[in-house]
């Protein structure tokens, strides 16, 4: 039975999503008046937006890094791959060239 975790970032939306759901109710249900309220609220978003700007900063930055490390992974594969190929080719051509010189039996 194969184990699934959760990831590092879904992890952290949820806490954040939490976070949000449970601050807003606590400044709707807390006594205050309207307008404290609505300040509160608005410095609350404007709060979350900052850092959900951060976290998607974050997460592009390790997309182009892992995305990075996979070209530099392929390019290397590709060239051993080629080499590999090269070798079999001339292997070939000699083995071809060996055959052909030796007399029919």
């Amino acid at each position: 039975m194969k184990d699934e975790g959760y990831s590092s970032g879904s992890m952290l939306l949820s806490f954040l999503l939490g976070g949000i759901v449970g601050a807003g109710l606590a400044l709707l249900l807390a006594p205050q008046s309207g307008e404290e309220t609505r300040k509160k609220i608005r410095d609350l978003a404007e709060d979350v937006k900052d850092k959900a700007a951060g976290y998607a900063d974050k997460t592009k930055d390790k997309i182009t890094s892992y995305v990075g490390d996979g070209k530099e992974y392929y390019e290397q594969k590709k060239s051993l791959v080629k080499s590999a190929i090269d070798a079999g080719k001339e292997a070939y051509e000699k083995e071809k060239e060996r055959l052909s010189r030796e007399p029919n039996a």
